[in-house]
């Protein structure tokens, strides 16, 4: 077995293939290297990139229905979590659309290099997704996108119909939620987050505003 694969043995438990893994460092690879010409990532993070980004968007896949058509990554930069979502999808044989919105010409045409390359089931949209309206997707997912209440905001005005919202959330995270209902009705499952003890994903559904 590749040397590499040590790197992400935490993935195990998500059933990864030997075929992901290696889709998986051509990504992080291309992601470093095109850092040093782009602000894509922050620097801190190339060494633990596995770590810090591929196993902790990696994940998500636990929140995701399998059933759903298409999932828009709200904010994708680097592709960080839509492309590392849509290579375990495409090794599973999954067929669901991730839509990446990215408002950055040169991220989104980063992007669109990285979805030729592992060839995967993606669409770049070079869009300010708050100017978009009557967007519609069974799953939206947002990882360091913005701050909890302005995605509430965006999904209940801008999107016709969704299923599931996925949104990362930090050490402050329990007290943005307390706070956000108090504004905001909402069902909602956390799952503890397996690269830090201080960060959760929550999974956020029937969203309205009191």
């Amino acid at each position: 077995m590749e040397s590499y694969l040590n790197n992400y043995h935490i993935l195990r438990k998500f059933n990864v293939s030997r075929e992901t893994y290696k889709m998986l460092d051509v990504y992080r690879k291309l992601v470093i290297e095109k850092n040093k010409e782009i602000n894509l990532i922050s620097k801190k993070t190339v060494v633990n990139f596995v770590e810090r980004h591929t196993i902790d968007c990696a994940q998500a896949i636990d929140f995701i229905d399998f059933n759903s058509k298409k999932c828009i990554d709200l904010g994708s930069g680097a592709g960080l979590p839509g492309v590392i979502i849509a290579i375990m999808l495409k090794e599973r044989n999954i067929r669901m659309k991730i839509n990446l919105y990215e408002k950055s010409y040169h991220k989104a045409k980063f992007l669109r290099l990285i979805s030729e390359k592992l060839k995967l089931d993606v669409e770049i949209f070079q869009k300010d997704i708050f100017k978009e309206k009557n967007l519609s997707a069974e799953t939206i997912i947002a990882r360091a996108f913005k701050p909890l209440p302005t995605i509430l905001d965006l999904v209940e005005k801008n999107f016709k119909n969704y299923s599931n919202l996925i949104i990362f959330m930090g050490k402050n995270g329990k007290q943005i939620i307390e706070d956000s209902i108090k504004k905001w009705k909402f069902e909602y499952k956390e799952k503890r987050s397996i690269t830090s003890n201080d960060s959760f994903l929550v999974s956020i559904k029937n969203i309205k505003k009191k």
